[in-house]
């Protein structure tokens, strides 16, 4: 296939751009996948030219499909064909009943199927400007400024925006185990995450020291709200002295063996590759400085002598007001030949990031072909999540949000909150099954 022959182009090889141009390829399409990593360009966050890079953390949250909406949602992905879940049951390390990876085999894995690919070539290159022909824009939520003007002037209106930040990388040979054991809370999944205990009086002091330490500050992006679920361990120690210890440093189910206690609070580790040498700290997103992270980190038990493979950072996250700008299956209302996917749409998290690139992929497969594919039921973890893009959210006040039983239709009647769950995931099953065979039907039919 040469370059200038192709049925669509995808732009951004992130996870939603690697998931769209994998669905594409595989219904028998020329896909062009332009990257303007590798092309003498970067992003803030990113430190690789590998496609589906990870630049936060490296889990893919809960993989239980029967009480988490998140964990249905890779269910219904596995079903359909997902390059990224396929990747990431690969590449998968020790994280309890989430499914966490080795980022750079989960990178590199996701690189090497879509090169490999006969209806794909890669091209390393930057886009400034909109397609004139059939497009997926997943350039994610550090796209760059050429790009985001043309997009701006497309749609007259501004990117809404937000801060977004990333958690430090410890070697696991400098941390403490004399101090810090391996355990998972409740004791569910076994030892897979390593814990830093602290007393009362070391938590204070930690405390304080979060509040001191010197932060990184961006005046051209100054009142932009951060993103709920991705803020700075700072950010949230300035809400009250206690609210980390009821968020990232909670030591509830966690039984310390030295005392057989819980401890007063606790910062949690999760394994980050497959050989085990590189730990995350979970829930420590910062815009500390890097030696000021150096320092106050360094305060944790079992941290003391700590190196760091990764310091936190803090980057712009952009996106659009799909609801107002997107049709239901996620064309651009004033160009319709240019979808857009990801995390540039105001989904969160990376899951959620790859399953609209996966909706935007077949949603352009089916339109080549020229037949009909409805959006999946808003009963299922894929439709729920399209829903709150593209449907009757307020515009002026939509924010990004991951996949949660909150965004699907209420089960009607009264049921005990603890069928409710099970109930939600039952009814997406034969949701998806349904939509399915409808789509299994339409096709055939097409070919016929």
């Amino acid at each position: 296939m040469t370059l200038e022959r192709h049925d669509i182009h995808v732009i951004g090889g992130g996870l939603a751009g690697s998931e769209a141009a994998w669905q594409l390829a595989e219904a028998g399409w020329r896909v062009r996948l332009s990257e303007m990593r590798g092309a003498g360009e970067t992003t803030p966050a990113h430190q690789t030219e590998s496609l589906a890079e990870l630049v936060c953390s490296n889990s893919f949250r809960s993989d239980d499909a029967n009480s988490n909406a998140v964990g249905l949602l890779h269910q219904e992905m596995r079903a359909l064909g997902s390059l990224i879940l396929r990747e990431g049951d690969r590449a998968r390390v020790p994280a309890g009943s989430a499914l966490a990876v080795d980022r750079d085999g989960f990178a590199a894995g996701v690189t090497e199927r879509l090169a490999a690919h006969p209806n794909i070539v890669i091209v390393r290159e930057r886009i400034d400007a909109l397609p004139e022909g059939p497009a997926i824009i997943a350039t994610g939520p550090l796209t760059a400024p050429a790009l985001a003007e043309a997009i701006g002037a497309e749609t007259g209106r501004d990117s809404l925006a937000f801060f977004d930040a990333i958690a430090p990388i410890v070697h696991h040979e400098s941390i403490d185990m004399t101090v810090a054991w391996r355990a998972a809370r409740w004791g569910k999944g076994g030892d897979d995450y390593i814990n830093c205990p602290m007393t009362k009086e070391q938590y204070v002091a930690f405390h304080a020291a979060l509040l001191a330490g010197e932060k990184t500050e961006y005046r051209e992006w100054e009142n932009v709200p951060y993103f709920e679920g991705c803020m700075p361990v700072e950010v949230m120690a300035e809400r009250g002295v206690e609210t980390l210890r009821f968020g990232p440093m909670k030591g509830v189910g966690l039984d310390d063996p030295k005392t057989g206690r819980w401890p007063y609070a606790c910062v949690q580790l999760r394994q980050d590759n497959a050989s085990g040498t590189l730990w995350n700290m979970v829930g420590f997103q910062t815009k500390l400085k890097h030696a000021e992270q150096v320092r106050v980190f360094r305060t944790i038990p079992g941290l003391e002598q700590a190196e760091f493979a990764r310091l936190g950072g803090l980057h712009r996250n952009t996106f659009l007001r799909s609801p107002e700008l997107l049709d239901p299956e996620l064309r651009l209302k004033t160009r319709p030949s240019v979808r857009f996917a990801g995390q540039i749409t105001g989904c969160e998290g990376y899951v959620e990031s790859a399953a609209i690139g996966l909706l935007a992929g077949r949603f352009a497969a089916a339109e080549l072909a020229g037949r009909p594919l409805a959006p999946p039921p808003p009963e299922t973890a894929l439709g729920a999540l399209l829903g709150h893009l593209t449907g009757a959210a307020v515009a002026a006040t939509y924010q990004p949000m991951n996949v949660n039983f909150g965004l699907f239709p209420p089960i009607e009647g009264r049921t005990k909150k603890a069928d409710r769950k099970q109930l939600y995931t039952d009814r997406a099953r034969a949701g998806l099954a349904a939509w399915m065979a409808r789509e299994a039907e339409t096709t055939h039919a097409a070919v016929a």
